[in-house]
């Protein structure tokens, strides 16, 4: 049937579009993300000018403390899972089997998974959205190394009204280059993440400096391997790790 003939080029022109995105930035950089467009028209349909913060650094200028809080609060398995974490799945799943009711959701997206719908989606929580995630993900995993999944994490996350990546973050809410974060900052950005919105890393609340510190205790104990190494001479001529 003609209808299938169509579907079956329309499936394979998204796969191949997304493989070529998914290659190209592998190497470059993305200079926007959907988010980013998303945020500047939510702002026009309220009569309120959102700008566009956004600058990229290579994972070597990020705090190593950061890299470490980062993974700490949003992702502990990051360098042990092929990009979707499973039992993590299981578990977020029988909890909010448990507490629907209450509205304490609790969500199983890895770094990876986050990156993948940053820079590639939009924010949502449908089953299309969700397989979309998967498949960039598992594409990422296999065309981008770990540390590049992180560089472009930290570069393109939401950190604030108009602010992406942890660069423009350091600098509005600290006054320092990303370079410098020590682990109380690092902690309290990592703790901002979920609602990036509504905290501020900058004028904490008690319980974001409670979080946060929460947060620094953990990426203590996160080592970050040998590929995410040459943060190690930043981090060595600032004092930290």
């Amino acid at each position: 049937m003609r209808w299938l003939r169509w579907l079956g080029i329309a499936i394979a022109g998204f796969v191949v579009a997304s493989l070529f995105g998914v290659v190209l930035f592998r190497f470059v950089d993305p200079p926007v993300t959907p988010l980013m467009v998303i945020r500047v028209a939510e702002g026009a349909t309220h009569w309120r000018r959102v700008g566009i913060d956004h600058r990229s650094v290579p994972l070597s200028l990020v705090s190593p403390a950061l890299l470490r809080s980062v993974i700490a609060a949003e992702d502990a398995s990051f360098f042990r899972h092929g990009g979707v974490d499973w039992e993590a799945l299981r578990k977020a799943r029988a909890w909010n089997a448990r507490h629907a009711k209450s509205g304490r959701i609790r969500g199983a997206s890895t770094i990876t998974m986050q990156c993948a719908r940053n820079v590639f989606l939009w924010q949502g929580r449908t089953y299309v959205r969700k397989a979309l995630e998967i498949w960039f993900t598992w594409l990422m995993e296999g065309v981008w190394s770990k540390r590049r999944i992180l560089e472009v994490y930290v570069n393109v996350i939401e950190w604030g009204p108009g602010i992406y990546g942890v660069e423009a973050a350091s600098r509005r809410f600290f006054g320092i280059p990303a370079s410098r974060l020590d682990s109380r900052q690092a902690g309290l950005l990592a703790a901002v993440l979920p609602d990036p919105l509504r905290r501020n890393a900058g004028t904490p609340t008690a319980y974001v400096e409670r979080r946060g510190a929460m947060i620094a205790r953990r990426a203590a104990r996160v080592r970050l391997p040998a590929d995410v190494g040459p943060a190690r001479r930043v981090a060595t001529a600032s004092g930290g790790w």
